[in-house]
């Protein structure tokens, strides 16, 4: 299990971080004005992810020195995708910074555990799943977009198959969930914005997207200390007297 107390007030930074997400999401929910709340949710994450580097950093408990860098910068690229995709009209490019955060994310966890025959396997089947949804009901308009689309739909299926992938490791399994249902949350909620963009323009597929979205990068950036902090065995004489 994670011990989410064993550091007190980066807990407490933490919830306080969370809040201001879930505030300003809600914000952007029900007022709109993206340009205002969208762009301070998504900076806020990504603050998020910062402090949680600068505790772990301090700590010196990390699992790997490199993962709190890569995912922080895939944080940022996130944040840049959530602004330029405010206008529709700079979509791919949005939709390219968010590719260029999945790989980051994808490499951080490969930091954590090597690549193995184990994630291709996942990640192909998830992306198998993901070309029947966009592909087999002929419900979407793309215009234009389909190959933005495959290619997107690509890069996220291996991210979020390394993190599920990871979750089978023997070591660490609770702080590896921890990452899974971040990735499996930033998954879902692009497959809502998939039907919001190009399907229905419902309004509940945009609610849902950002009911999902900001949970999933908040989880992300508080792995960058939860789930990337090494455990500390006891000593052999301490466990004896415990």
């Amino acid at each position: 299990m994670i011990d989410l107390l064993k550091n007190k007030p980066l807990f407490i930074i933490n919830i306080i971080f969370l809040a201001l997400i879930i505030v300003f999401d809600i914000c952007l929910m029900a007022i709109g004005e993206p340009y205002v709340f969208k762009t301070i949710a998504s900076v806020l994450f990504v603050l998020c992810g910062l402090v949680n580097l600068i505790f772990i950093a301090k700590s010196k408990i990390e699992r790997n020195k490199f993962y709190k860098y890569l995912m922080l910068i895939g944080l940022v690229f996130a944040c840049l995708g959530d602004i330029f995709l405010i206008d529709g009209d700079t979509f791919i490019i949005g939709a390219a910074l968010f590719a260029v955060g999945h790989v980051f994310f994808f490499v951080s966890y490969s930091l954590l555990y090597k690549p193995n025959w184990r994630d291709l396997i996942i990640s192909l089947a998830i992306f198998a799943v993901a070309l029947v949804v966009i592909l087999v009901p002929q419900i979407f308009d793309f215009q234009g977009m389909l190959p933005v689309v495959l290619v997107y739909a690509f890069i996220i299926s291996f991210m979020m198959g390394k993190a599920i992938s990871n979750v089978f490791q023997k070591d660490y399994r609770a702080e590896n969930i921890w990452i899974m249902i971040g990735s499996i949350l930033f998954f879902l909620s692009d497959l809502m914005l998939l039907f919001d963009l190009f399907a229905s323009n419902a309004e509940i597929f945009d609610i849902l997207c950002l009911s999902l979205y900001y949970p999933a990068e908040f989880l992300l950036a508080s792995s960058i200390y939860y789930a990337n902090t090494k455990k500390v065995e006891m000593p052999a004489e301490n466990a004896k007297n415990s």
